[in-house]
Protein backbone atom coordinates (compact mmCIF):
# COMPACT_ATOMS: atom_id res chain seq x y z
CA UNK A 1 0.00 0.00 0.00
CA UNK A 2 2.70 2.19 0.50
CA UNK A 3 4.27 1.55 -3.11
CA UNK A 4 0.41 2.30 -4.24
CA UNK A 5 0.63 5.62 -2.35
CA UNK A 6 3.77 6.80 -3.49
CA UNK A 7 2.93 5.99 -7.38
CA UNK A 8 -0.38 7.73 -6.74
CA UNK A 9 1.50 10.89 -5.22
CA UNK A 10 3.60 10.85 -8.72
CA UNK A 11 0.66 10.33 -10.74
CA UNK A 12 2.12 7.26 -12.45
CA UNK A 13 -1.10 6.28 -12.73
CA UNK A 14 -0.83 2.20 -11.28
CA UNK A 15 -2.74 -0.68 -12.33
CA UNK A 16 -4.02 -3.55 -10.78
CA UNK A 17 -2.05 -5.95 -13.43
CA UNK A 18 1.23 -3.96 -13.66
CA UNK A 19 1.86 -3.12 -9.73
CA UNK A 20 0.66 -7.63 -9.58
CA UNK A 21 3.77 -8.63 -11.73
CA UNK A 22 6.04 -5.49 -9.79
CA UNK A 23 5.37 -6.54 -6.61
CA UNK A 24 4.75 -10.13 -7.42
CA UNK A 25 1.24 -10.69 -5.94
CA UNK A 26 -1.71 -11.48 -7.37
CA UNK A 27 -4.16 -8.23 -9.07
CA UNK A 28 -7.12 -9.45 -6.13
CA UNK A 29 -4.56 -8.45 -3.75
CA UNK A 30 -3.44 -5.56 -5.47
CA UNK A 31 -7.49 -4.46 -5.73
CA UNK A 32 -8.43 -5.82 -1.94
CA UNK A 33 -5.92 -3.10 -1.22
CA UNK A 34 -7.33 -0.25 -2.83
CA UNK A 35 -10.58 -0.69 -1.83
CA UNK A 36 -8.98 -1.00 1.81
CA UNK A 37 -7.18 2.37 1.06
CA UNK A 38 -10.68 3.95 -0.30
CA UNK A 39 -13.16 2.99 2.18
CA UNK A 40 -10.94 1.69 5.30
CA UNK A 41 -8.59 5.27 4.98
CA UNK A 42 -10.62 7.24 3.40
CA UNK A 43 -8.14 8.33 0.07
CA UNK A 44 -9.56 10.04 -2.79
CA UNK A 45 -8.51 6.99 -5.31
CA UNK A 46 -10.64 6.44 -8.27
CA UNK A 47 -9.91 4.44 -11.91
CA UNK A 48 -8.17 7.30 -14.39
CA UNK A 49 -9.89 5.82 -17.97
CA UNK A 50 -8.05 8.38 -20.15
CA UNK A 51 -4.36 6.76 -18.56
CA UNK A 52 -5.91 2.96 -17.61
CA UNK A 53 -4.74 3.40 -13.69
CA UNK A 54 -5.91 4.86 -11.23
CA UNK A 55 -5.12 8.03 -9.59
CA UNK A 56 -5.46 10.68 -6.76
CA UNK A 57 -8.36 12.91 -7.33
CA UNK A 58 -7.48 15.14 -4.37
CA UNK A 59 -4.03 16.47 -2.74
CA UNK A 60 -2.92 13.56 -0.21
CA UNK A 61 0.55 14.84 1.61
CA UNK A 62 0.91 11.32 3.60
CA UNK A 63 -0.02 8.02 4.06
CA UNK A 64 -2.38 8.08 7.10
CA UNK A 65 -1.77 6.55 10.46
CA UNK A 66 -2.32 3.41 11.41
CA UNK A 67 -5.67 3.52 13.08
CA UNK A 68 -6.04 0.52 16.00
CA UNK A 69 -8.10 -0.84 18.93
CA UNK A 70 -7.13 -1.04 22.44
CA UNK A 71 -7.64 -4.96 22.13
CA UNK A 72 -5.14 -4.66 18.90
CA UNK A 73 -2.36 -2.32 20.90
CA UNK A 74 -2.57 -4.94 23.87
CA UNK A 75 -2.34 -7.97 20.99
CA UNK A 76 0.91 -5.94 19.72
CA UNK A 77 2.30 -5.70 23.01
CA UNK A 78 1.58 -9.08 23.41
CA UNK A 79 3.62 -10.14 20.64
CA UNK A 80 6.86 -7.74 21.27
CA UNK A 81 7.05 -9.29 24.70
CA UNK A 82 6.61 -12.84 22.95
CA UNK A 83 9.77 -12.02 20.94
CA UNK A 84 11.95 -11.01 23.83
CA UNK A 85 13.19 -14.58 24.08
CA UNK A 86 15.40 -13.16 21.34
CA UNK A 87 17.21 -10.49 23.56
CA UNK A 88 21.02 -10.75 23.46
CA UNK A 89 21.16 -12.86 19.98
CA UNK A 90 21.35 -11.07 16.65
CA UNK A 91 17.85 -10.88 15.75
CA UNK A 92 17.54 -8.47 19.19
CA UNK A 93 18.27 -4.77 16.99
CA UNK A 94 16.26 -5.79 14.14
CA UNK A 95 12.69 -6.55 15.94
CA UNK A 96 13.18 -3.82 18.23
CA UNK A 97 14.01 -1.07 14.94
CA UNK A 98 10.85 -2.97 13.20
CA UNK A 99 8.75 -2.53 16.72
CA UNK A 100 9.55 1.35 16.79
CA UNK A 101 8.74 1.85 13.11
CA UNK A 102 4.71 0.30 14.18
CA UNK A 103 5.02 2.06 16.98
CA UNK A 104 5.31 5.58 15.03
CA UNK A 105 2.88 4.97 13.10
CA UNK A 106 -0.16 4.53 15.43
CA UNK A 107 -2.31 7.37 16.01
CA UNK A 108 -2.71 8.58 19.72
CA UNK A 109 -5.95 7.61 20.60
CA UNK A 110 -6.40 5.41 23.11
CA UNK A 111 -5.02 5.97 26.65
CA UNK A 112 -3.53 3.13 28.81
CA UNK A 113 -0.68 2.28 31.01
CA UNK A 114 2.58 0.74 28.97
CA UNK A 115 3.94 0.17 32.39
CA UNK A 116 1.11 -1.89 33.65
CA UNK A 117 0.87 -3.95 30.89
CA UNK A 118 4.68 -4.54 31.15
CA UNK A 119 4.27 -5.78 34.47
CA UNK A 120 1.00 -7.80 33.93
CA UNK A 121 2.48 -9.71 30.78
CA UNK A 122 5.61 -11.43 30.29
CA UNK A 123 7.29 -14.50 28.72
CA UNK A 124 10.18 -16.75 28.95
CA UNK A 125 12.21 -19.07 27.19
CA UNK A 126 14.65 -21.50 27.71
CA UNK A 127 17.20 -22.76 25.28
CA UNK A 128 16.77 -19.93 22.96
CA UNK A 129 18.55 -20.15 19.12
CA UNK A 130 21.55 -18.75 18.85
CA UNK A 131 21.08 -18.35 14.78
CA UNK A 132 23.42 -16.36 13.63
CA UNK A 133 21.80 -13.14 11.60
CA UNK A 134 23.06 -13.06 8.77
CA UNK A 135 23.08 -16.87 8.36
CA UNK A 136 19.39 -16.32 8.79
CA UNK A 137 19.14 -13.04 6.21
CA UNK A 138 20.83 -14.94 3.15
CA UNK A 139 18.75 -18.29 3.89
CA UNK A 140 15.26 -16.36 3.80
CA UNK A 141 16.20 -14.48 0.37
CA UNK A 142 16.98 -17.70 -1.15
CA UNK A 143 13.91 -19.05 0.43
CA UNK A 144 11.79 -16.34 -1.08
CA UNK A 145 14.09 -15.92 -4.47
CA UNK A 146 13.52 -19.81 -5.34
CA UNK A 147 17.83 -19.42 -4.96
CA UNK A 148 19.92 -22.82 -4.47
CA UNK A 149 22.59 -21.94 -1.87
CA UNK A 150 25.55 -24.61 -0.49
CA UNK A 151 26.77 -24.12 2.86
CA UNK A 152 29.05 -26.01 5.07
CA UNK A 153 26.67 -28.09 8.02
CA UNK A 154 27.62 -30.45 10.72
CA UNK A 155 24.92 -33.23 11.74
CA UNK A 156 24.26 -33.67 15.02
CA UNK A 157 26.14 -37.02 15.90
CA UNK A 158 28.78 -35.97 12.66
CA UNK A 159 32.49 -35.42 13.51
CA UNK A 160 33.01 -33.13 10.91
CA UNK A 161 31.20 -30.71 8.74
CA UNK A 162 29.92 -31.86 5.19
CA UNK A 163 29.36 -29.41 2.21
CA UNK A 164 26.15 -29.14 1.09
CA UNK A 165 24.24 -28.37 -1.95
CA UNK A 166 20.34 -27.49 -0.93
CA UNK A 167 16.71 -25.86 -2.79
CA UNK A 168 15.53 -24.04 0.10
CA UNK A 169 11.73 -24.44 0.96
CA UNK A 170 10.57 -23.32 4.17
CA UNK A 171 12.55 -21.41 7.57
CA UNK A 172 10.75 -22.44 10.44
CA UNK A 173 11.34 -21.91 14.22
CA UNK A 174 10.03 -24.96 16.05
CA UNK A 175 10.62 -25.00 20.08
CA UNK A 176 13.02 -21.75 19.83
CA UNK A 177 15.00 -23.05 17.06
CA UNK A 178 15.30 -22.02 13.84
CA UNK A 179 15.32 -25.01 10.93
CA UNK A 180 15.72 -24.87 6.97
CA UNK A 181 13.48 -27.34 5.29
CA UNK A 182 15.36 -28.04 1.61
CA UNK A 183 15.77 -30.17 -0.87
CA UNK A 184 19.18 -31.93 -0.83
CA UNK A 185 20.66 -32.51 -3.95
CA UNK A 186 23.07 -34.66 -2.96
CA UNK A 187 20.51 -37.19 -1.27
CA UNK A 188 17.38 -36.09 -3.78
CA UNK A 189 15.95 -35.78 -0.31
CA UNK A 190 13.64 -33.21 1.36
CA UNK A 191 15.81 -32.67 5.00
CA UNK A 192 16.02 -31.02 7.76
CA UNK A 193 19.22 -28.41 8.74
CA UNK A 194 19.77 -26.56 12.16
CA UNK A 195 20.68 -23.07 11.26
CA UNK A 196 23.10 -22.56 14.04
CA UNK A 197 24.86 -25.42 12.41
CA UNK A 198 25.12 -24.09 8.76
CA UNK A 199 28.51 -22.47 8.26
CA UNK A 200 29.68 -20.02 5.59
CA UNK A 201 26.54 -20.29 3.43
CA UNK A 202 26.34 -18.78 0.07
CA UNK A 203 23.90 -18.58 -3.22
CA UNK A 204 24.83 -20.84 -6.41
CA UNK A 205 23.57 -19.09 -8.96
CA UNK A 206 21.25 -21.59 -10.03
CA UNK A 207 16.89 -21.18 -9.42
CA UNK A 208 14.31 -23.90 -9.25
CA UNK A 209 11.21 -24.17 -9.02
CA UNK A 210 9.18 -24.92 -5.48
CA UNK A 211 6.99 -28.23 -6.04
CA UNK A 212 2.81 -27.02 -6.18
CA UNK A 213 2.62 -29.56 -3.82
CA UNK A 214 5.35 -28.67 -0.82
CA UNK A 215 3.40 -28.43 2.04
CA UNK A 216 5.39 -28.07 5.84
CA UNK A 217 2.62 -28.77 7.46
CA UNK A 218 1.93 -32.24 5.46
CA UNK A 219 5.84 -32.78 5.49
CA UNK A 220 6.02 -32.71 9.57
CA UNK A 221 2.84 -34.46 9.83
CA UNK A 222 4.05 -37.39 11.74
CA UNK A 223 6.65 -35.50 13.60
CA UNK A 224 6.87 -34.88 17.36
CA UNK A 225 9.12 -32.17 16.55
CA UNK A 226 11.48 -31.81 13.33
CA UNK A 227 12.24 -35.14 12.94
CA UNK A 228 10.20 -36.60 10.02
CA UNK A 229 9.12 -40.03 8.53
CA UNK A 230 6.91 -41.75 6.03
CA UNK A 231 6.05 -44.38 9.00
CA UNK A 232 2.88 -44.32 11.67
CA UNK A 233 4.11 -45.58 14.95
CA UNK A 234 1.52 -45.94 17.70
CA UNK A 235 2.89 -44.61 20.90
CA UNK A 236 1.17 -45.29 24.54
CA UNK A 237 2.39 -43.55 27.60
CA UNK A 238 0.74 -43.95 30.56
CA UNK A 239 1.10 -40.85 32.90
CA UNK A 240 0.57 -40.70 37.00
CA UNK A 241 -1.41 -37.89 38.59
CA UNK A 242 0.98 -35.34 38.97
CA UNK A 243 2.28 -35.58 35.36
CA UNK A 244 -1.06 -36.30 33.86
CA UNK A 245 -2.06 -33.08 35.20
CA UNK A 246 0.31 -31.09 32.90
CA UNK A 247 -0.23 -33.70 30.08
CA UNK A 248 -3.76 -32.38 29.78
CA UNK A 249 -3.25 -29.04 30.16
CA UNK A 250 -0.88 -28.69 26.91
CA UNK A 251 -1.88 -30.05 23.18
CA UNK A 252 1.23 -32.03 22.27
CA UNK A 253 0.72 -33.16 18.90
CA UNK A 254 -2.06 -33.40 16.25
CA UNK A 255 -2.82 -36.76 16.70
CA UNK A 256 -2.80 -37.46 20.32
CA UNK A 257 -6.21 -39.28 22.02
CA UNK A 258 -6.46 -38.89 25.41
CA UNK A 259 -7.71 -41.56 28.15
CA UNK A 260 -8.91 -40.85 31.82
CA UNK A 261 -7.89 -43.36 34.21
CA UNK A 262 -8.20 -43.63 37.60
CA UNK A 263 -7.37 -41.82 40.64
CA UNK A 264 -6.16 -38.98 37.97
CA UNK A 265 -3.63 -40.72 35.89
CA UNK A 266 -4.10 -40.74 32.14
CA UNK A 267 -2.78 -42.54 28.77
CA UNK A 268 -1.60 -40.41 25.99
CA UNK A 269 -1.75 -42.29 22.38
CA UNK A 270 0.46 -40.36 19.44
CA UNK A 271 0.34 -41.58 16.18
CA UNK A 272 4.02 -40.25 14.43
CA UNK A 273 7.13 -41.21 12.04
CA UNK A 274 10.36 -41.54 14.72
CA UNK A 275 10.84 -41.77 17.96
CA UNK A 276 13.42 -40.20 19.07
CA UNK A 277 12.00 -36.64 19.63
CA UNK A 278 9.07 -38.70 22.11
CA UNK A 279 12.24 -41.12 23.78
CA UNK A 280 13.82 -37.37 24.87
CA UNK A 281 10.16 -36.25 25.73
CA UNK A 282 9.72 -39.04 27.79
CA UNK A 283 13.19 -38.91 29.74
CA UNK A 284 11.67 -35.87 30.97
CA UNK A 285 9.02 -37.02 32.93
CA UNK A 286 11.38 -39.37 34.53
CA UNK A 287 8.68 -41.85 36.77
CA UNK A 288 5.87 -40.02 36.05
CA UNK A 289 5.52 -41.72 32.73
CA UNK A 290 5.50 -45.46 31.64
CA UNK A 291 5.71 -46.80 27.30
CA UNK A 292 3.13 -48.95 27.08
CA UNK A 293 3.87 -49.25 23.34
CA UNK A 294 5.69 -49.81 21.36
CA UNK A 295 8.14 -53.00 22.43
CA UNK A 296 11.04 -50.93 20.73
CA UNK A 297 10.84 -48.03 22.24
CA UNK A 298 10.03 -49.59 25.95
CA UNK A 299 13.59 -51.28 25.33
CA UNK A 300 15.03 -48.49 24.34
CA UNK A 301 13.85 -46.47 27.70
CA UNK A 302 15.30 -49.74 29.67
CA UNK A 303 18.68 -49.74 28.17
CA UNK A 304 18.73 -45.98 29.01
CA UNK A 305 17.51 -46.58 32.60
CA UNK A 306 20.54 -49.24 32.89
CA UNK A 307 23.04 -46.67 31.63
CA UNK A 308 21.58 -44.03 34.23
CA UNK A 309 21.99 -46.63 37.05
CA UNK A 310 25.52 -47.92 35.49
CA UNK A 311 26.77 -43.72 35.61
CA UNK A 312 24.81 -42.68 38.83
CA UNK A 313 25.28 -46.18 40.95
CA UNK A 314 26.62 -46.39 44.27
CA UNK A 315 30.39 -47.44 43.30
Amino acid sequence: MMQLHAQLQARRFPNCRKLAHELEVSEKTIQRDIEFMRYQLGLPIEYDQLHFGFVYTEPVTSFPNIQVSEGEIVALFVAQKALQQYHGTPFEAPLRAAFTKIGHGLKDKISFSWSELDAAISFRSVGQSQADLEVFELLSHAVLDSAEVEFRYRKLRGTAAEIRRVRPYHLGCVDNQWYLFGFDLARQQLRTFALPRIREPRRTGARFRRPANFSIGKFLDSSFGVFQSDGRITVRIRFQPFAAQLVRERVWHHSQKIKELREGGLELELKLGSLEEIERWILSWGNEAEVLEPARLRQRLAETGQEFVARYGTK
